[in-house]
């Protein structure tokens, strides 16, 4: 149900540009919309095909010589799943899945993956890092679900402890071909007033997309990311105030973080 009453169209008159690629921006923008607000959707990232599949498809066919399973996104669930629905294989039932954050766990949980292992604060890396079952790997064998490159700190902490680790790219990231003069033009109109950022890589290409002409406009508007890793991005990107990081990935913690800067409980 869209707010209603007194004070609950927080965001009127508020617009919000959302990241996301666009088959996942759908939700964000609606929850945005029933909050008051206007979503301005510009996908900063495209998800293709991993470089090499055979050798992916190779790797799910022996996934049941791992002892855990981590997924690092969304992405890399849908993705994931996608390859085994269209190679008719099914999930090993002993493999435990791990992953960063709420929404890769819902989205584990829409694949038939429950029980999974994810912080109960936090959404990156460090916070997964954390939960006991993390710590206790020596020995173990465990597969990174992932896009094509991306941080390695999960992986070096997870060897440091003793166990092997595998990387399974099961997606790439591709900056997306846009035309950027309609998003500048809603910025002159003053229609954007702050950006929502769920990938470091998105923020990339978003900075490199505008171009030395037009990056100002992002530089000095106010951004919401989901993890300490965007907000050092930005920082070292050059953002004239600081990132606001969201609670956890999820719509919901973005929809809650974007209220709060409205209302004037956060500074950005």
């Amino acid at each position: 149900m869209p707010e209603s009453g007194p004070g609950k169209q927080t965001l009127r008159g508020i617009g919000v540009l959302v990241t996301r690629p666009a088959y996942q921006a759908i939700n964000l923008a609606r929850l945005i919309e029933q909050a008051g607000g206007s979503a301005i959707l510009f996908p900063t990232i495209d998800i293709v095909p991993p470089a090499d599949p055979a050798r992916l498809l190779a790797l799910l066919d022996r996934l049941a010589e791992f002892d855990l399973a981590i997924f690092v996104s969304p992405n890399a669930v849908e993705q994931t799943f996608g390859w085994l629905r269209s190679q008719r294989r099914s999930w090993p039932a002993e493999l435990r899945a791990a992953c960063v954050g709420p929404g890769s766990a819902r989205a584990l949980a829409q694949a038939g993956i429950r029980d999974v292992l994810v912080p109960a604060v936090g959404a990156d890396s460090e916070a997964l890092l954390t939960l006991p079952a993390l710590q206790a790997v020596a020995g173990k064998r465990v597969v990174i679900f992932r896009g094509g490159g991306g941080r390695e700190l999960l992986a070096d902490t997870l060897k440091q402890r003793g166990a092997t680790v595998t990387y399974a790219e099961c997606y790439r990231r591709a900056r997306p071909t846009a035309d950027t003069a309609k998003l500048v033009d809603t910025w002159r109109n003053d229609r954007i007033h702050v950006v929502s950022i769920t990938s470091t890589d998105g923020l990339r290409n978003l900075y490199g997309m505008l171009g030395d002409t037009d990056r100002g406009w992002l530089l000095h508007t106010p951004v919401v990311v989901v993890s300490k890793a965007q907000a050092a991005e930005c920082r070292r990107l050059g953002f004239a105030n600081e990132a606001l990081i969201a609670t956890a990935g999820s719509d919901e913690a973005i929809l809650e973080t974007i209220k709060a800067w409205r209302l004037g409980r956060f500074s950005l």
